[in-house]
């Protein structure tokens, strides 16, 4: 049974070195082994075609990998691709391959479901079901990058923890995904080609700072004043925006990094001038670039997409105060892959039925 044993991918090379010497095996073939669970992608330990019989069994008896399958895909009349993984405990989660002229970026799940319901999310609607495991966040970047060199005939250039889930609140596990995936034991992709999004937990911004992370950082912002934050994010009653302008000033200090602001534009709700006075003014705290995004409308309808003509106008008084800002068009609507709207519908059915087979 799986639960009687113990993930492998949680070994480090040294405690595996340690593992296959007390069995009398060579220190090599530890090497091996972990070189097969991450940069090789073994499903399973039967993969491992030059491991001896006696290591597979010995390795059967006592680990499973938790290593995840793409279950179905979908690709956009864009060319975006989405996909649902699934699980070695036959859970689902979700990924995106978003290709453009100048680079291809997977955007990856920190969690299956989310807990912090945002009202313009559909991610958001679905509860919480478990934090993802470093070998799980792994996982999706390695299989995403096999379909862009599928597809594309490129390697990933970029990787947005925007997905499903608050990758703050599944820290560890996010750390440990991206130290592999930025090894040479790994992917090897370079940290300054990721993007950690978050809905804003101050305390976690402020650790970031303080383990000096090499990674980018977003603040999924969308509106710069507390009480129209908190209409739509539950989360800015715990986490104002002085609360986060002050972590954001110290993970600035500590990394020098500059920061992402997120700002989804919703159509008479936060698309006048006056809201971009706000965001402006909230823009002194910290060296910023904004990515004003446009709304992928839900199944409720409680929020619409800005007028374009009142986006442009937003976007122009930004650049008038010589703020670096960048208006971003939704790709992947037409599957559900787009910014929020992921939330493991054709994968839920899939799984439904897979169930009742």
């Amino acid at each position: 049974m799986l639960e009687k044993k113990e993930n492998i991918r949680n070994l480090s090379q040294e405690a595996l070195i340690e593992v296959l010497v007390d069995m009398g095996e060579k220190k090599f073939r530890a090497k091996q082994i972990h070189e097969w669970i991450w940069k090789r992608g073994a499903r399973k330990f039967s993969d491992m075609h030059n491991v001896s019989n006696k290591v597979i069994d010995f390795l059967e008896s006592k680990y499973f990998i938790d290593a995840i399958s793409i279950g179905d895909m979908q690709k956009s009349a864009d060319k975006t691709i989405k996909c649902a993984f699934n699980s070695f405990d036959n859970q689902i989660t979700e990924g995106v391959l978003i290709p453009t002229t100048s680079r291809i970026t997977a955007c990856i799940s920190s969690q299956v479901g989310c807990s912090l319901a945002c009202k313009f999310c559909a991610t958001g609607r679905l509860k919480l079901m478990r934090n993802l495991t470093a070998g799980e966040i792994y996982d999706q970047v390695l299989l995403l990058n096999n379909l862009s060199h599928e597809h594309f005939e490129q390697r990933l250039s970029n990787i947005v923890f925007m997905g499903m889930g608050e990758p703050l609140l599944n820290y560890k596990n996010m750390l440990a995904g991206i130290e592999m995936i930025t090894s040479e034991a790994g992917l090897g992709i370079s940290s300054k080609r990721i993007t950690v999004s978050t809905a804003g937990i101050a305390k976690m911004i402020k650790k970031m700072g303080d383990d000096q992370v090499k990674f980018n950082l977003a603040l999924s912002l969308h509106a710069a004043n507390d009480e129209k934050r908190s209409q739509i994010m539950e989360i800015n009653d715990s986490n104002n925006l002085e609360a986060l302008a002050e972590s954001l000033r110290y993970f600035y200090d500590k990394t020098g990094s500059r920061i992402t602001f997120e700002y989804i534009i919703f159509k008479d709700f936060n698309d006048e001038l006056s809201d971009a006075r706000e965001l402006a003014e909230f823009c002194k705290n910290v060296p910023v670039k904004i990515n004003i995004i446009e709304y992928n409308p839900i199944d409720d309808g409680e929020f619409q997409q800005a007028d374009p003509a009142k986006v442009d106008a937003f976007a122009a008084y930004l650049e008038s105060l010589n703020l670096i800002v960048n208006v971003r068009r939704s790709r992947g609507k037409d599957i559900d892959a787009a910014c929020g709207q992921l939330a493991n519908k054709n994968a839920a059915i899939e799984l439904k039925e897979r169930v009742l087979k």
